[in-house]
């Protein structure tokens, strides 16, 4: 496989914080695309934040709605390790917020992800379930924190997959 020093993209800042205090600023910015690369690419997120504060919940929010952004996608809320405690799909901002209610002295910072073609929503949120399954606190329905797999028919059908099944018949004592 052929090299390439091309770069990806590039981050370009906003000049204004949305949101500090006197540990952490939140500033959003774009990605733009580097020079030599193929345009017109589907993106799979059109916005994502990782591990912010949970006290620039309000101020992301308000700087989403002010952009007219959709607030509907993949969340994930951490703990103060930075450890994801609790996966989900939906109206981020609403259900950041209720889990931060529910866990407000373990919760720190939170992550989400807009997903550009909503029926990819389930298969992300499946698969990070799935990634960080063994740290999360809430039900059982999807992770497994086990050797076994979870149920394929989590994900969008039309998928093609591989599967593991057990070998049947007299077991081998080799």
């Amino acid at each position: 496989m052929a090299s390439t020093n091309k770069k990806v993209s590039r981050k370009e800042l906003v000049p204004e914080k949305i949101w500090g205090n006197s540990t952490w600023t939140v500033r959003s910015g774009q990605l733009i695309q580097g020079p030599g690369r193929p345009g017109g690419k589907p993106r799979l997120f059109t916005v994502l934040a990782e591990k912010i504060p949970y006290e620039a919940l309000n101020a992301v929010r308000k700087d989403m709605e002010a952009a007219g952004i959709n607030a509907r996608g993949v969340y994930v809320a951490h703990d103060s390790m930075g450890y994801a405690r609790y996966v989900g799909r939906g109206e981020i901002f609403q259900r950041l917020k209720a889990r931060k209610r529910v866990q407000e002295l373990e919760l720190a910072y939170f992550s989400f992800y807009v997903v550009a073609e909503r029926n990819h929503e389930r298969e992300i949120e499946t698969l990070l379930i799935r990634a960080a399954s063994p740290l999360l606190a809430f039900n059982d329905k999807k992770k497994h924190a086990s050797i076994y797999p979870g149920n394929i028919r989590d994900y969008e059908p039309g998928t093609s997959f591989y599967e593991r099944h057990y070998k049947k018949g007299k077991k081998s004592s080799s």
